[in-house]
């Protein structure tokens, strides 16, 4: 069986290639994918602010299982798989051997990297999510999709969902606080959303009105336009006046701008809680200033998440389960695009014209 995948060749250069499909070894599985979503991430890579070259673009993807190696009978939560299940798999792996998996931080296991990323042309060249079929390796968590969770939303919880799920556990955001919510993308959408389910309200910072339009449908309580509230005081200000001038009690950075992290953290109250999600780039050209004062006279506790525990693919899913019919996850995106329109697709992404680009990496299937 032939297969395709859409390969990174150099900066903002995709190319389509063709691979047999694989047979999985003891332990693993492969899996047709169904839908796959452009990431941040995958935009920022294919800008060329990443090292990867010659890989397997995208992470983000839910799949029906298409042939199980021997001894895999059930997903990580024990439930049993076969043949045709919708599942989604975590797109890194965790060799439980490395330091930080010793110390239980699985999220940021030294070798998560290993396959995710990997060139295209070694065995088992599906890598990644823009492409036909995804190998799923020994020991890589993966979770039966319940019937309740569409396709295209199922595509998200790999990554988007689920790193929002594990940052607001970690925020110790409670009933009636205030979150401050920088950027309304996909991942401002379900910061809104889970915080609402948590009883807070919510306060979403965007520059593209549409954006702060959907925003509103997920939850959020007040809206600020930085096109009305043109300067970073301005914002502040309106943070402020929004909680009668104490600031917020949680803020989740999503819009992977540097310069918004000094400006997030001004609009905490005493003790407030800074996530730090969407700047995941490192470099002179992703640097901002900040006044460390603010945080030590301030007492902020500021918390930087990548990834998530892999489990936590797991309390999505019932996450979703529960909540998905209350907001409208299976609006983000326009249409689904082939992979031979990935080009397009990538376009669509970078200028932000909808939240989520989906791929049908197999249409008519």
């Amino acid at each position: 069986m032939i297969g395709k995948v859409v390969q990174m060749t150099d900066v903002r250069e995709l190319t389509l290639k063709e691979f047999e499909v694989p047979k999985p070894e003891k332990g693993a599985l492969v899996m047709e994918n169904i839908r796959s979503n452009i990431c941040g991430s995958d935009v920022h890579a294919w800008e060329g602010h990443h090292v990867l070259r010659n890989h397997v673009v995208g992470h983000e993807m839910v799949g029906r299982i298409l042939e199980l190696g021997e001894g895999v009978t059930t997903d990580y939560a024990s439930d049993p798989v076969k043949v045709g299940d919708r599942i989604v798999p975590c797109y890194y792996i965790t060799c439980q051997k490395c330091k930080a998996c010793a110390n239980g931080l699985f999220n940021i296991c030294e070798n998560g990297s290993r396959y995710d990323g990997q060139r295209a042309d070694l065995p088992p060249h599906f890598t990644g999510g823009f492409a036909t079929h995804y190998y799923v390796q020994p020991n890589q968590y993966f979770y039966k999709v319940p019937d309740s969770i569409s396709d295209n939303v199922a595509a998200g919880i790999n990554c988007g969902i689920t790193q929002v799920l594990y940052a607001m556990d970690q925020s110790g955001l409670v009933s009636s606080d205030f979150i401050v919510i920088q950027g309304a993308g996909g991942l401002g959408l379900f910061g809104c959303a889970i915080a609402k389910t948590m009883g807070a309200k919510v306060i979403v910072l965007d520059g593209v009105d549409s954006r702060l339009k959907e925003a509103e449908k997920f939850g959020a309580d007040y809206l600020i336009s930085m096109n009305e509230f043109d300067t970073m005081q301005k914002r502040i200000d309106e943070v402020n006046r929004i909680t009668e001038g104490f600031g917020a009690d949680v803020a989740l950075e999503v819009a992977g701008v540097p310069q918004a992290f000094n400006e997030g953290l001004r609009m905490l109250r005493m003790g407030g809680t800074y996530l730090e999600l969407g700047n995941v780039l490192i470099g002179e050209d992703f640097n901002t200033s900040i006044v460390p004062g603010i945080i030590c006279r301030r007492c902020i506790t500021v918390k930087g998440i990548l990834r998530y525990q892999p489990w936590y693919i797991y309390r999505t899913m019932k996450f979703l389960d529960r909540y998905g019919k209350d907001y409208p996850f299976d609006s983000l995106t326009d249409r689904c695009y082939s992979l031979e329109e990935c080009d397009l697709a990538m376009e669509k992404a970078r200028s932000k014209e909808v939240a989520r680009v989906v791929f049908d990496p197999n249409p008519g299937k």
